[in-house]
């Protein structure tokens, strides 16, 4: 999509202009979708982890998620894209609070 294409036609749920603004994944915005993740807002979680689709961390809670959501299918797509075990026995909170953990030392 063309920078023109979004700027005249801005809308919140087009994805690829926002991923076009993106310009990695800033630590903080990644806290505020785990943040919002254990709140139970998957939906507003995953909006932030779409736009930095390209940062592992973004990607693993985009696979995170999807859990939430019950999309193990998807879930597991985006598990395989950063490398890491879809871990069934391991709660969603459990594993946001790992993402949290490493974002502290960011």
């Amino acid at each position: 999509m063309r920078a023109a294409d979004c700027a005249s036609a801005r809308r919140a749920d087009n994805i690829e202009c926002v991923k076009d603004e993106a310009k990695g994944a800033p630590t903080a915005e990644l806290r505020r979708a785990v943040a919002l993740a254990l709140t139970g807002d998957w939906q507003a979680a995953h909006l932030i982890a779409q736009k930095y689709e390209d940062d592992d961390v973004a990607s693993w809670i985009h696979a995170v998620v999807h859990r939430m959501e019950g999309d193990l299918a998807n879930a597991g797509y985006w598990y395989r894209r950063v490398q890491r075990p879809l871990r069934e026995d391991v709660s969603t909170a459990d594993e946001l609070r790992e993402i949290e953990a490493l974002l502290a030392g960011r």
